[in-house]
């Protein structure tokens, strides 16, 4: 061993060489202006409270019955597991990629028999040697690994977004299914007063008390209320079927009780903060700016191209006719083999290159940029449609409370003959118009307050 330890040449050259790889051309990163308003519009100030990027969707949903779905789901859905293993496989490229910083050493050994002249000869040999290592004098294979680092951060952050995404989703479908369940039974109900107003007209017409039309107008109010509980039980069923694919496997029996729809405590409530703090916390809007840097560092692989290229082929080791002596002294070798590579003329290949780096570097600016004003208009969005609602359903209340009071009035007057069973129809439609309003308010004021727990960077965490 004493001669691989004397063997100082090519290791200390070797040495020298990889302190000078500290330098890339990397163009410095400078995050672009977000080019969005300071403030959301509809807000005046921001409210107190930890932004939705930090409230843990258990935290934010309150159904225990939706909880264990949004768990079941992110364990089991096959396009999030999809993109968990992307993650795992842009994890393992950026390995790949970096492994070429550090030279690769590999050990050998041999044994030579031959003969001639009517004399046998035998040749020992061992090894270590490396075989064509780039010196990375001009930083490329560090800007390569930069722009294989920001991948993966773009993969993971990619992954958090899926997450959001699946996890709204999720939530979305679940109240369709519940709000598609209070249609069905408010289907079911007036089904029930319908019958029996039709009821009351078959009596009163086979008693020769009232007219042909009043019968048949009511028969036409039964047979759609009928066609309505149908309509309803085929969209319960197919909002199951869907939620059935979101969470990746059939629905458990033994789910926790929901909680009722319209009660105000199902989701939590949640400050908008400032558009500069979406840009720091929202997944896509990191995943375009990570994808910008990859670029970014792309520009330095291309404007290393212009410069030479160094690598070598390097071994120490020990040779000897007799094993017994392949250690000791006298018997040690080396070889050092450098190779330079000067770009002369390329047919414009490395300019090209170049231009297309830093066109590619533009183009993810305005991906970047693009990603800032989707978000920014989908918080915004979100925040309107969240006010909008909550007075909706106030007003939606106020006219159910009017066309109830319209149809008992309605309903009175023709049973005391004072009126036509048409007003009690027109009553008895708008009424159930008002019922079918109110729950489609109460869906919408849900859906957007998720839209902006996922708008603002929350259910990732």
């Amino acid at each position: 061993m004493n001669n691989f330890i004397m063997s100082k040449f090519p290791l200390s050259l070797l040495a020298a060489a990889l302190a000078l790889t500290g330098c890339t051309m990397i163009p410095k990163y400078e995050r672009p202006v977000a080019p969005v308003a300071a403030q959301y519009p509809w807000t005046t100030e921001a409210k107190a409270g930890p932004a939705a990027s930090d409230i843990a969707w258990q935290n934010f949903f309150a159904d225990e019955r939706l909880k264990k779905l949004i768990e079941l789901a992110l364990a089991n859905n096959r396009d999030f597991r999809v993109t968990m293993l992307n993650v795992e496989q842009s994890r393992a490229q950026y390995r790949i990629t970096r492994s070429a910083s550090f030279p690769s050493v590999n050990g050998g050994g041999s044994f030579t028999r031959s003969h001639a002249a009517d004399v046998t000869s035998d040749q020992w040999s061992a090894s270590l040697g490396t075989t064509a290592y780039e010196l990375d004098l001009f930083g490329r294979v560090r800007s390569l690994n930069k722009q294989a680092l920001e991948k993966y951060f773009a993969t993971e952050e990619a992954q958090r977004s899926e997450q959001i995404s699946l996890v709204a989703e999720v939530a979305d479908e679940y109240f369709t299914l519940r709000q598609v369940e209070e249609q069905l039974q408010l289907a079911r109900q007036t089904l029930a007063v319908v019958q029996e107003s039709y009821d009351l007209n078959k009596a009163t017409f086979d008693a020769g008390a009232a007219n042909e039309l009043d019968l048949r107008t009511a028969e036409g109010q039964v047979q759609t209320a009928k066609i309505n509980v149908l309509t309803y039980e085929r969209q319960r069923a197919q909002a199951e079927n869907y939620l059935v694919l979101l969470v990746g496997q059939p629905l458990p029996a033994d789910m926790p009780a929901p909680m009722a729809f319209n009660d105000t405590n199902l989701l939590a409530e949640i400050p908008a903060g400032l558009p500069s703090e979406l840009v720091q916390r929202r997944p896509d809007i990191l995943e375009a700016e990570h994808t910008l840097k990859a670029a970014n560092a792309n520009i330095g692989a291309a404007r290393a191209a212009f410069f030479p290229t160094i690598k070598f082929t390097g071994s120490v080791g020990t040779t000897s006719d007799e094993f017994s002596k392949l250690f000791g002294s006298g018997t040690g070798v080396w070889s050092f083999s450098p190779q330079v590579t000067v770009p002369i003329f390329t047919g414009g290949q490395n300019l090209a290159d170049l231009d297309a780096a830093k066109i590619s570097t533009r183009i993810e600016v305005a991906n970047y940029e693009k990603a800032i004003q989707t978000a920014f208009r989908e918080v915004a969005d979100a925040l309107v449609a969240n006010s909008s609602y909550a007075a909706q359903i106030d007003a939606q209340a106020a006219l159910i409370n009017a066309q109830q009071i319209r149809f008992n009035l309605a309903n009175v007057r023709y049973r005391n003959g004072e009126d036509t069973y048409l007003n009690v129809l027109s009553a008895q439609q708008d009424l159930y118009s008002a019922q079918q309003g109110l729950l489609q308010a109460q869906f919408n004021k849900l859906a957007s307050q998720i839209s902006l727990y996922q708008a603002l960077g929350g259910g990732w965490k």
